[in-house]
């Protein structure tokens, strides 16, 4: 399948070493299992480039490994001013970057930026907690909103 036809999808968190990593590998999994991964490119990036170039978080990859996800060769980027033009869909893990992601994009791209979470039809929040300074039951609640939200977003874009 050429470029054109591929469905090009961004993650962000504000660090880019948990939320959106995880978000990144779980939705790979889940399209390389439904037998898709032709159809999308995707990629994660933070609003702040605290951690560029570092591998993710070792817990959210311990909690993604323990489920099937390797996060390993992800590293950390900051989202850069063509990713708006780029992707498609730009899905922030809470409402804080969701807005900063709205204040930097160019006003004909902000209807690609959505709250990941609006995709989670089982959900009742609306943010993705960041688990970086909480105990480690943060990163599986992280993984478990990511998968049901995977789910919806997929479901929703694959007609």
């Amino acid at each position: 399948m050429n470029n054109m036809n591929q469905i090009k999808v961004l993650f962000v968190c504000m660090g880019n070493i948990c939320r959106s990593p995880t978000a990144e590998g779980v939705f790979n999994k889940y399209i390389k299992d439904m037998g898709t991964s032709d159809r999308f490119i995707v990629d994660s990036a933070g609003t702040h480039a605290y951690h560029v170039g570092e591998p993710s978080d070792p817990r959210s990859q311990q909690t993604a490994r323990s489920r099937g996800v390797d996060l390993s060769k992800i590293r950390a980027r900051k989202v850069a001013p063509s990713d708006f033009e780029h992707f498609d869909y730009i899905l922030a893990m809470d409402s804080a970057n969701l807005q900063i992601l709205m204040n930097d994009c160019p006003s004909q791209f902000a209807d690609k930026i959505s709250l990941f979470l609006d995709f989670a039809p089982n959900q009742t929040e609306q943010d993705v907690p960041d688990p970086y300074y909480g105990g480690s039951n943060g990163f599986d609640h992280v993984f478990d909103l990511v998968e049901d939200a995977s789910a919806g977003f997929y479901n929703s874009v694959i007609k």
